[in-house]
């Protein structure tokens, strides 16, 4: 069959692919390989799908159903192998070629078949985020519970402080051609000095947490899909959980009291100093603000950085 990358994913890969970069051009060539390499069955391209892979309903050679996952190396597709690999099944989704993992790696690093997952099918159309807020944020801390656990001893992972450094530098350069978000920027940046400068806690993090990452199995009711994995302290995961559902708070006259009080809630729920989530999430919302405006997402942009102004 063709394999055709959705719209999300090609818009998506448009605004932040480097000149030169031809991983969309070689897609359908990687994928029908993949494919025939593990005798699968393909069902259909998941639509609309990710915004950083391309992801395949399969059945195995023995009829079983799974998911083939293709996503280019600045996705840091093998870091997830990893932490999926780490979690074993508890909390997210399970890896169905685990014992094939080094052996991708070793071809992926000459570019045979870089950046491929088989997983295990979930209900990729009923996500937590179908459910109401309150329930939705209930199940989704519960899900980001079970992964916060001690990383292996010699992990592959960026670490909070790396990953964060790298961002800070991108929102310095943004502020700098941008007076109008200087301000937020540097109450963000201000904010991750003082969170970093105590000893960091040691987790394994999602990286990327949010109610749409979140999706209903058969093994378990909720399990954890797409994560960006890094080491950290768990407050620094559960800041992007608190601003799901933005464009709805902004909508709502109480937004601002409304954001406090879940920050409230999810901090004493899952045992999380307050005022780390309220900074964390004042970091992680300015830097998603000012590369949604690089990018020129600027209606996403005005909702982050109203948003960020409130903490």
């Amino acid at each position: 069959m063709a394999f055709e990358p959705p719209r999300r994913l090609v818009r998506a890969l448009g605004e932040t692919a480097p000149d030169g970069d031809d991983w969309l051009a070689k897609l359908p060539e990687v994928a029908e390989r993949a494919v025939a390499r593990r005798e699968l069955a393909v069902e259909r391209v998941q639509v609309p799908g990710g915004r950083s892979s391309l992801v395949v309903l399969v059945r195995t050679a023995e009829g079983a159903s799974a998911v083939l996952k293709l996503a280019p190396r600045r996705a840091r597709p093998e870091s997830e192998r990893a932490a999926l690999a780490h979690w074993g099944g508890r909390g997210a989704v399970q890896l169905r070629d685990v014992e094939g993992g080094a052996a991708e790696a070793a071809e992926g690093a000459a570019g045979v078949d870089e950046g491929v997952l088989l997983l295990e099918r979930l209900h990729p159309d009923v996500s937590v985020r179908s459910l109401p807020e309150a329930k939705a944020l209930l199940e989704a801390a519960g899900t980001l519970r079970r992964l916060w656990v001690e990383p292996p001893a010699s992990h592959p992972f960026e670490t909070v402080a790396e990953r964060t450094g790298r961002q800070a530098e991108a929102m310095r350069a943004g502020a700098a051609a941008d007076a109008e978000i200087a301000p937020l920027v540097d109450a963000a940046l201000a904010v991750r000095a003082e969170l970093l400068a105590e000893p960091p806690e040691r987790r394994l993090l999602h990286g990327t947490f949010r109610q749409s990452k979140v999706l209903a199995g058969d093994r378990m009711p909720w399990l954890a899909v797409g994560p960006d994995p890094v080491v950290g302290e768990s407050a620094f995961d559960l800041a992007r959980l608190v601003r799901d559902r933005v464009e709805d708070l902004i909508a709502q006259p109480s937004g601002a009291s409304t954001t406090r009080r879940r920050i409230k809630r999810l901090a004493e729920s899952l045992e999380v100093d307050q005022e780390r989530l309220r900074g964390w999430t004042l970091f992680r919302a300015v830097e998603s603000g000012v590369r949604a405006r690089r990018v020129g997402r600027e209606q996403d942009a005005e909702l982050l950085l109203e948003f960020a102004g409130w903490l």
